[in-house]
């Protein structure tokens, strides 16, 4: 009997700088581990709000001067280009998740359409929001982006688009990237070696409550 894959569940969204930084660490030890990945694309500011966050711009100067330092240090260690301000930030990425769910619920592999969304924001500079610039992302990721246009304005897309920020919600989720492995979440980049050792040690998932 073959041993069961892993599962990951990943929210995420293209305007979320720390799944960019963390995103091909993250799709390294999914091809390691053969993890199948659930892609789960949210409304970012949405969650933000329900947590209690607030955009960037609206952060005390103090964190937002913080935030750049960390900017530095994580892409030196990554060793990816990374715009501090992109030019297109932050941009409705709404029609690209509901692109990325349109293949992902077709059975199609999104990993790389993921991350060429998250680069395209914060190291190539280019506008999430422009249908063609999505067309081409998707098509160099493999994906029939024409097809995958034409399909995002269905109001299940737009539904299931909805749900997962909602669901996002329900979980807890307060920022991106959040990977839940066995229902215990992780929250940023940096645990993912967390996250790699939960999957190897295959030990008790340690439970997400709420006070």
């Amino acid at each position: 009997m073959s041993k069961q894959k892993p599962q990951v569940e990943y929210y995420f969204s293209f305007i979320s700088l720390w799944s960019y930084v963390g995103s091909l660490v993250f799709q390294d030890l999914v091809r390691r581990y053969e993890v199948d990945v659930v892609y789960k694309p949210i409304d970012l500011l949405a969650v933000f709000a329900a947590g209690g966050g607030k955009p960037v711009r609206e952060r005390p100067t103090q964190r937002q001067a913080y935030r750049l330092v960390e900017m530095e240090r994580w892409k030196a260690i990554r060793n990816i280009p990374l715009v501090t301000w992109p030019k297109f930030y932050p941009a409705n990425p709404s029609l690209g998740h509901r692109m990325l769910l349109i293949a992902r619920d077709q059975g199609q592999d999104v990993g790389a359409f993921a991350h060429a969304g998250l680069k395209a924001v914060w190291a190539d500079e280019l506008d999430v929001e422009d249908p063609q610039t999505l067309i081409e992302l998707a098509n160099r990721s493999g994906l029939d982006g024409a097809k995958l246009l034409a399909a995002a304005e269905s109001s299940l897309v737009h539904q299931t688009e909805a749900d997962l920020t909602r669901e996002a919600i329900e979980r807890q989720l307060f920022g991106a990237p959040f990977y839940f492995y066995r229902d215990e979440p992780f929250w940023g980049q940096d645990r993912l070696d967390l996250l790699e050792a939960a999957i190897v040690n295959e030990r008790a998932p340690i439970p997400f409550t709420t006070m």
